[in-house]
């Protein structure tokens, strides 16, 4: 599962625990959230260890066949397809709205000290 659906699935987990809570399982917003839910968990297959002890669980690990993670993509050792470059744009377009956010404290600063 990749990290946007992930995010969406978060969101819908949280609708549905806040449905079934208040009694609405049989309502059709309830069946759609458990259909998308259902349909996102379709691809995922793989096997989690984990420990049980007085009411706690531990991860022991995981993993699956289908993962998406992948050690050459994301290692600083390996030579991969990836050039820090690449980041610039990406960082310069996330940094807009900070550098704005800045512009115009900096312009009420100013005022306030006159």
């Amino acid at each position: 599962m990749d990290r946007e659906v992930r995010k969406i699935k978060q969101g819908l987990s949280l609708k549905f625990s806040e449905l079934v809570y208040n009694g609405f399982w049989h309502s059709p917003e309830c069946e759609f959230l458990r259909e998308c839910i259902g349909r996102s968990q379709e691809p995922v297959v793989g096997t989690v260890r984990l420990s049980v002890f007085k009411g706690h669980v531990y991860i022991l690990g995981r993993e699956s066949p289908r993962s998406l993670y992948n050690e050459e993509l994301v290692s600083m050792n390996v030579q991969g397809d990836y050039e820090p470059a690449d980041a610039t744009g990406f960082i310069n377009i996330n940094s807009l709205r900070l550098k704005e956010y800045h512009r115009l404290q900096s312009k009420v600063t100013v005022k306030q000290a006159e």
